[in-house]
């Protein structure tokens, strides 16, 4: 029964930190930084999120279908676009697990892009409020 337990516990903790523990080693930059403009830009937002959204010159495979579309990403260093921290640490460790050198990433609804920066201010204000 103790082993079976340890199980199940080491089973979730790595699910856990996967999905939640930061990935190390990568900067979040704004997406008008110089330095990505010699990388491949990978939108992995969702396609409602991304029609409200687009980003111009990105090339756009949701999470959930990376798996199916990763082989039509170039092999070039990859900056990503992700909608939160949870999609972004998914979305890096996936593609480092196949090879991909992921350089940096940026988060749309992020709370430091509020700075005055109206371009990445987009923080959906309720109209009754």
């Amino acid at each position: 029964m103790y082993i079976i337990s340890l199980i199940i516990f080491s089973l979730l903790f790595i699910a856990l930190y996967r999905r939640y523990y930061p990935v190390s080693g990568v900067p979040c930059i704004d997406i008008a930084d110089k330095r990505i403009k010699d990388m491949v830009v990978l939108d992995i937002r969702d396609y409602n999120e991304t029609a409200e959204q687009p980003i111009a010159n990105s090339l756009h495979i949701p999470y959930a279908y990376l798996k199916r579309h990763f082989s039509t990403i170039p092999s070039k260093s990859v900056h990503i676009i992700a909608n939160d921290e949870i999609e972004k640490n998914l979305g890096i460790r996936f593609l480092r697990c196949h090879g991909f050198d992921v350089q940096s990433y940026s988060i749309i609804h992020c709370p430091c892009r509020e700075r005055g920066n109206e371009r990445w201010n987009t923080v959906k204000k309720s109209k009754t409020a």
